[in-house]
């Protein structure tokens, strides 16, 4: 894991060696286990490391390859070292004392800029070919590890992070009015639909699945990957799926255990993180090692307002999944005293940029902190399980057989799922009634709702940039009737903006806390073989999420595996935190809505509308949308602040 950076610069040694020691000093509180630079004559590469892998330590980086005269700098860790050893020629006692960065170099070699196309796992990486004058850099088909960059005439430049990119000769510091606009009028959760700009105007980001070369003064930019046409996956019986899947996720986990240090997981109630250290477990424990879990809990004296179907406290199920698989020391975590407001200052500092997680931001960089403090250098999540591992939209599924005219099935299959997770089967009819002909129940809608992202943006922004128009495919209310469950999951994993946002955070949380944050349901095998499964596995007798229910039995006890009836909530009490400081919170949003630093940008306005309806707010309406407009308020006006 490192923070790397270069330079290519057309305009004499001085102007190169000027700028390439901006680039390097300003990594300099980047916590590192070695730095190493290389410059030769148009090109500087430099690299602040962080020993993760066995191999990685002492590892040489900027590594030099004089009989090619290539130059490598990378920030990688790749999972699927022994295929490519097998492709390349390399034995095994060759390959175990290669590094990633050496191993990507020779495959360089081998293929050419198709490179990055025989690559598994996190990376982004810079080569310098000397004999061709050109910079190649790749980042991984997920996102997981940044790159920024940008282009002045003949200097191009690139780094981990966006602000030592701000530092170089000759650089004027601007906002970008476009992605900002995004930014506040989307209301999903990734920042701006544009997967190639930042916040900084002059700062591109080199989006995921992609390539970047720079040459003859030019940048071109190529997508290698993409997730249409995979081909269907039809087996014979449902135990051979059981045996695929287990196959294929055993694999992703164990690869994602390659540390000499320790091994932590993020551990909930459910099923994606449970499945993760269930497997894990295993593993580390025929290698001597014991995986520490964290899970979040709330303070002592929030009192759960959630209903019957919601869990915010989940211990009673992670405790469930801890005995049952074994080898697992457990962290309960409350975080007292932290709320999403003690967290804004340093998560600006820390992402470079506003965001929007803000429920979540105590804990998920709480866990980072707790990761460093056990010298953990993976932290394993199931982040994206509810779109792969554990996937099985019920409600879509009945109501693909109800516009299909099975009629027999659609009603047995409702019966069977009201009798196992306790909805009422008229509700269940209900909903899958309006998903299979939204258009009959157009009439009993009394209009779009304009959504929430939408009325945080200033309407003299708005229509400046145009954003609503462009957005428009965008800006429409989450769910609901007409959602198509089979789109909304094409559409997470084609939507590479999601994954600028996934890799910003786990980036810049991993070299702050020097851990690194692996997520087997992300790998691009899995992704894949979930993507080839029929939906039919995914659903089946009453059963949602079916296929990793049943292949889990051996991991996860039936309290876990089989639940249907409840969920866990993450925070329910971030509102319940923010109490104390209300007072102080509501007056700076009364400052901002006086500010002329913000006037144009933010609906201030809409803010004050916001501000008057909660005069003395409870820990029950932490959900209300307006809540969530005051807290993204807040950050983009202390980003703007600090800008």
């Amino acid at each position: 894991m490192s923070a790397i950076a270069g330079i290519v610069h057309k305009e004499g040694q001085q102007a190169l060696w000027e700028d390439s020691w901006r680039l390097y000093a300003s990594l300099g509180h980047i916590p590192a286990d070695t730095t190493g630079v290389w410059k030769g004559d148009e090109a500087f590469l430099s690299c602040h490391a962080q020993w993760i892998t066995l191999e990685s330590v002492n590892e040489k980086l900027p590594l030099y390859d004089e009989e090619s005269q290539l130059t490598i700098t990378s920030d990688a860790i790749l999972d699927n070292r022994e295929q490519l050893a097998d492709q390349l020629q390399i034995s095994r006692a060759e390959l175990a004392g290669l590094a990633d960065s050496e191993l990507i170099l020779r495959a360089y070699r081998r293929w050419g800029e198709d490179v990055a196309s025989y690559l598994l796992g996190d990376f982004v990486f810079a080569i310098w070919d000397e004999r061709r004058r050109m910079l190649f850099a790749a980042r991984d088909i997920t996102g997981m590890r940044a790159f920024y960059y940008r282009h002045d005439g003949s200097r191009f430049a690139f780094c981990t992070l966006m602000k030592p990119l701000l530092e170089l000769g000759g650089v004027q510091k601007a906002l970008d009015e476009n992605w900002l606009s995004e930014f506040l009028a989307i209301p999903d959760m990734h920042d701006s639909a544009d997967i190639h700009s930042t916040v900084y105007r002059g700062v591109n980001q080199l989006p995921s699945a992609h390539t970047l070369t720079f040459r003859n003064g030019k940048i071109e930019l190529r997508q290698y990957h993409r997730w249409d046409d995979v081909e269907p996956l039809r087996l014979k019986s449902d135990d051979e799926y059981v045996e695929a899947f287990r196959e294929v996720f055993s694999q992703a986990v164990g690869s994602r255990l390659r540390t000499h240090r320790q091994v932590a997981a993020a551990l909930s109630g459910g099923l994606d993180s449970g499945a993760v250290a269930g497997f894990a477990s295993g593993t580390l424990r025929s290698q001597g090692k014991q995986l520490q879990a964290y899970s979040y809990v709330p303070v002592p004296d929030f009192t759960d307002y959630t209903s019957k179907t919601l869990l915010a406290d989940e211990r009673p199920f992670i405790r469930s999944t801890i005995n049952h698989v074994g080898n697992i020391s457990e962290n309960y975590l409350d975080f007292e005293g932290r709320s999403p407001l003690s967290e804004v200052d340093t998560w600006l500092n820390m992402m470079e940029m506003p965001y929007k997680y803000f429920e979540n931001s105590f804990w998920i960089r709480g866990f980072y902190e707790k990761a460093s403090e056990q010298d953990a250098g993976i932290l394993l999540t199931g982040a994206r399980g509810n779109f792969t591992i554990s996937w099985g939209p019920a409600l879509d599924y009945y109501a693909s057989l109800l516009k299909s005219g099975r009629y027999f099935r659609w009603l047995r299959e409702m019966q069977q799922y009201s009798e196992r997770t306790g909805m009422a089967f008229s509700r269940i009819a209900r909903i899958t009634g309006r998903k299979a002909f939204p258009d009959w129940f157009k009439g009993n809608n009394k209009g779009t709702a304009q959504p929430a992202g939408a009325q945080l943006i200033h309407p003299d922004l708005a229509r400046r940039t145009g954003v609503l128009e462009r957005l428009k495919s965008i800006l429409v209310l989450q769910g609901g009737a007409r959602a198509d469950a089979l789109q909304v999951r094409a559409d997470k994993f084609n939507n590479l903006a999601i994954a600028n946002k996934n890799g910003a955070v786990a980036t810049k949380c991993s070299l702050r806390y020097r851990a690194w944050e692996r997520d087997p349901t992300s790998d691009p095998r899995v992704i894949r073989f979930c993507l080839s499964v029929p939906i039919e596995q995914y659903v089946r007798q009453g059963t949602d999420r079916s296929l990793i229910r049943r292949a889990t039995s051996p991991e996860l006890p039936d309290k876990v595996r089989l639940n249907q009836r409840v969920r866990g909530v993450q925070p329910a009490d971030w509102l319940h935190r923010i109490l104390p400081d209300w007072q102080t919170f509501t007056s700076e949003l009364h400052t901002l809505c006086s500010d002329s630093q913000v006037a144009g940008i933010l609906n201030t306005d809409r803010i004050k509308s916001a501000l008057a309806n909660f005069p003395s707010p409870r820990p029950e309406l932490a959900s209300h949308p307006d809540l969530r407009l005051m807290m993204h308020s807040l950050i983009v006006y202390r980003f703007i602040q600090k800008f």
